[in-house]
C-alpha cells in the first residue's frame, strides 16, 4: 500500500482493511468517506448527462456541462467541436432529429485525481433504428461542490466477426 510519511493513503484503501489504515492515521476515515462521496458525485454527474440526453432536455443538459472554452466534446462520426457554444447547438440538433435514443450504460468506472475526474463507460444504445455500443470517456471538473461535464467523447464499437 502506498504510504506517505510512513502513513498509507486512505485514498488507496478502497476494497483494503480501512481498520487498519485508520489505526496509522485517525484521519484517514474523513479522507476515505470523501473519497467514496466524490465517486458517488462524479457517477451521478455522469448519469444526469445521459439524463438530460435521453430525454432530450436542452436546460438539463446545458447544467451538467462547463460554459467555457476549454470544454470538449466529440460525438460519434463527428468533428471535434470546441467550446460551449458548438457543444450546445450539436445537441440543439440531435434533440430536434427524428430518431430518439435509450442509454442503457454498463462498466461506467470513475476515477478521480484531485479536481478532475473521469468516467469510462459503455454506452449500449437503443434506437428507432436498431442498438449499438459507443464506448465513452467523459472528463470532469470541480466547479464548488459540483462536479461539471468538460469532455465527452464517443468512439464506436466495432464488433470483429470471426
Amino acid at each position: 500500500m502506498p504510504e506517505q510519511q510512513g502513513r498509507p493513503l486512505a485514498a488507496e484503501v478502497v476494497g483494503g482493511d480501512l481498520a487498519a489504515v485508520i489505526a496509522h492515521d485517525p484521519r484517514a476515515h474523513t479522507r476515505y468517506v470523501r473519497r467514496i462521496d466524490d465517486s458517488d458525485a462524479v457517477l451521478a454527474a455522469n448519469q444526469a448527462f445521459y439524463d438530460a440526453f435521453e430525454a432530450r432536455d436542452l436546460d438539463r443538459m446545458s447544467d451538467v456541462w462547463e460554459h467555457s472554452d476549454r470544454a470538449v466534446c466529440t460525438h460519434p462520426g463527428w468533428s471535434t467541436l470546441r467550446g460551449w457554444a458548438s457543444i450546445v447547438s450539436s445537441f440543439a440538433t440531435l434533440f430536434h432529429s427524428p430518431q430518439s435514443l435509450q442509454f442503457l450504460l454498463t462498466d461506467a468506472v470513475a476515477t478521480i485525481d484531485g479536481e478532475v475526474a473521469w468516467v469510462t463507460v459503455d454506452e449500449n444504445l437503443l434506437g428507432d433504428q436498431g442498438g449499438t455500443t459507443v464506448a465513452a470517456l467523459n472528463v470532469f471538473a470541480r466547479a464548488g461542490d459540483r462536479w461539471r461535464l468538460v469532455v465527452h467523447h464517443g468512439s464506436p464499437v466495432h464488433v470483429r466477426r470471426a
